[in-house]
């Protein structure tokens, strides 16, 4: 029987990196919610099914080879480990892809641990010339503190971060204000959909990264993290291939 044929539309080619134990963590995550052998995920968003494929550079990985790695890469989740004081690796990864212009979006993790500070993560993706960092999440406290997630996508459109709505405004506010700069429209006038296509625009761009937090870690919950994957990374169809081709 042959293989069905998958539109490239469809696709996502996705590298990890960042964090080695937190870009492990995570990809053996992928690998038990899914049963994949094959670091391939199907996953359905906005009504259409995708195919993920994953790679993830070992963590003894030379930052040579690291390099490379990111240079071919349709797209890249960079883990960012909120308790982590200084990332000097990190901040080279994140260099390497907006020298390249590689679509990344990066994933907060490690917010319950007692040195965890969301907004020190924030600072060291800013500090990365290039792409500005964008919040699309917000932990509810950090460290012991730690409870949940507030989507702000949401909440920017839906006001749907209940008791917890006065501290996202901030947050909610640079949102919008970021994603409509460019194309300024009223607040009222925006939806949930609008947001996402001006997010993934700027992505595939490279003049945002989108920040998302990782759950608790009682939860195995990466549903958001797939989603953001399939809306705002590009496929391979939109990537500039003859420069990818160069570097093998």
């Amino acid at each position: 029987m042959g293989t069905k044929a998958i539109d490239p539309q469809w696709i996502r080619n996705v590298t990890i990196i960042g964090d080695p134990a937190g870009a492990t963590r995570l990809t053996h995550r992928l690998r038990r919610c899914f049963g994949a052998t094959d670091d391939t995920v199907r996953w359905s968003t906005d009504g259409a099914e995708h195919t993920i494929r994953v790679a993830a550079p070992s963590n003894e990985a030379l930052i040579a080879d690291l390099e490379r790695c990111i240079r071919v890469a349709d797209g890249v989740v960079v883990v960012v480990d909120a308790a982590a004081q200084s990332a000097p690796r990190l901040d080279t990864m994140l260099r390497v892809a907006d020298d390249h212009q590689v679509a990344r979006l990066c994933l907060v993790t490690g917010l319950g641990g007692p040195t965890a500070d969301f907004d020190r993560c924030i600072r060291t993706i800013a500090d990365t010339r290039g792409a500005a960092p964008l919040a699309l999440q917000v932990p509810v406290g950090t460290g012991d503190d730690f409870g949940g997630v507030i989507d702000l996508v949401s909440a920017a459109v839906l006001g749907a971060a209940g008791q917890h709505r006065e501290s996202a405004e901030r947050w909610c506010r640079a949102l919008v204000e970021t994603l409509t700069e460019s194309d300024p429209v009223k607040p009222d006038c925006l939806t949930v959909r609008d947001l996402h296509n001006r997010i993934r625009g700027r992505t595939r761009n490279g003049d945002i990264v989108p920040i998302l937090c990782d759950a608790p870690s009682a939860s195995d919950d990466i549903a958001a993290l797939l989603d953001a994957v399939v809306r705002y990374l590009p496929s391979p169809m939109y990537v500039c291939q003859p420069e990818h081709v160069l570097d093998y």
